[in-house]
């Protein structure tokens, strides 16, 4: 039977773009179909723009910093328009340049929606489309929680289209984007409360991580209340009045709510039904290969029951597209890879955390890890600390997890992520020789 493609992706986010370009790299033919904008949620309402949110508001405390160096004082005031007009722009400069990517690489690109008419043919917009084989990259989308008068509540994507900085905002979740977020307004100025329904924030990282995360963000004047939630939302004239129970029951007058409480796959509309295709407690089951139950439908990304990480998503479509057109099988190894926390203080992780890895080896496992104050911050006023913290297999030596909460911890973790894979020992960093001075020297030092 004949198709119109060899290969259509839907969803043209990063797991997407690298599956079309890297199949198109094998002679085959292939169309991308996208909705919105091109990048997905990373270039358009997450990784990219969220980033430069982080940069942005780090100024407020980087210009103090620079008095203590000699620099002279003055009044700066923070431009939120200006600062969005710039973020916009570098978020469509990104999606020419993915535009023009796939016109290099031979890629059909179609603008409009995408759902299953049978199991080979697709509908994208007015038209209908068949391919041999299908991948689905749809993504994922915000989720809120139930509970009276959530409606009035944010999402994370909703803060890129903030008119102006609120002066007071709750944050419902303790995750990573909870906690991202909170740190960045703080930076901006906003008086911010991070509310979490456990114990402690950041809950899938370290203990440790997460303990220095929490401090160091109520250092910054966040106020973190865990064990409590909201039970409801009400506008009042001044904005909205949120209601608290667990812990700490009180209620709060602030201008925004945001629900922070998790994504979710991305599959309404998509009519995996008429595909035969099944899903997995909402998410797209795949095997080793993101091949779903129909052996010629394939998903990647945060659409699946994987980690929702955007390196993730790239190196799944590669993998995809390697596997089933270069004829070389590709499989990944999820075991270390690194992820990260873009709060002010940073924190970084790779491999198992302290609780994991006991809960895998048992009394073998032993930690090391000390607490310091980076040179930067000698000058200042701050009392910033950084953690390092290493854990390891006693028995072989092996480094299980290195985990890090301080400036430039993504930059510093993310190269263990080639050596970890391989055996990196305890040994071998303790024979290391560092650059002095510097953070990372702290890894070779540990004891």
């Amino acid at each position: 039977m004949s198709y119109d493609y060899d290969l259509l992706v839907i969803g043209a986010g990063p797991g997407g773009l690298a599956a079309a370009k890297r199949a198109a790299q094998y002679g085959v033919t292939v169309a991308i179909a996208e909705q919105a904008q091109l990048g997905g949620g990373c270039v358009n309402r997450g990784c990219i723009p969220k980033k430069l949110m982080v940069y942005a508001a780090a100024f407020a405390r980087l210009n103090q910093d620079a008095i203590a160096y000699g620099w002279s004082g003055g009044e700066q005031q923070f431009d939120w328009q200006r600062f969005v007009v710039a973020r916009d722009q570098e978020v469509e400069r990104l999606q020419q340049v993915q535009m023009q990517a796939l016109a290099k690489a031979g890629v059909a690109f179609i603008h409009d929606r995408a759902h299953f008419v049978d199991p080979h043919t697709v509908a994208v917009g007015n038209r209908t489309i068949t391919a041999a084989k299908i991948l689905l990259a749809v993504g994922g989308k915000p989720v809120k929680p139930e509970l009276q008068g959530i409606e009035h509540a944010l999402t994370s994507d909703d803060l890129f289209s903030l008119s102006a900085l609120p002066q007071k905002i709750t944050i419902l979740g303790g995750g990573y984007i909870g906690v991202e977020f909170a740190s960045i307004l703080r930076g901006f100025g906003c008086d911010v409360t991070l509310m979490n329904h456990e114990t402690c924030i950041l809950s899938g990282f370290d203990a440790d991580l997460a303990a220095a995360v929490h401090h160091g963000l109520v250092e910054r004047g966040v106020q973190i209340l865990c064990n409590t939630t909201i039970s409801a939302i009400a506008p009042v004239p001044e904005g909205f009045r949120v209601s608290l129970e667990g812990d700490c029951p009180k209620t709060l007058t602030v201008d925004v709510v945001l629900a922070a409480t998790g994504r979710v796959p991305q599959l309404d509309g998509l009519n995996l039904d008429k595909a035969g295709v099944e899903a997995d407690q909402k998410a797209i089951a795949v095997d080793d290969d993101s091949r779903t139950n129909q052996p010629h439908i394939f998903a990647i990304g945060d659409c699946t029951n994987r980690l929702q990480l955007t390196p993730v998503a790239r190196a799944e479509g590669k993998a995809f597209a390697d596997t089933a057109f270069g004829k070389h099988a590709q499989t990944l190894n999820y075991d270390y890879v690194p992820s990260a926390v873009c709060s002010d203080p940073e924190a970084a992780s790779v491999g198992m955390s302290e609780a994991k890895a006991r809960k895998q080896y048992g009394d073998v496992v032993r930690c090391y890890q000390t607490e310091f104050q980076p040179l930067f911050y000698s000058l200042t006023d701050r009392a910033a600390k950084s953690l390092v913290k290493l854990v390891v297999d006693n028995a072989t030596d092996r480094v299980l997890g290195v985990h890090m909460v301080g400036d430039h911890a993504a930059e510093i973790v993310q190269s263990l992520a080639v050596s970890m894979p391989v055996g990196l020992t305890k040994r071998a960093l303790d024979q290391a020789i560092g650059i002095h001075p510097s953070s990372a020297e702290e890894l070779f030092a540990l004891e």
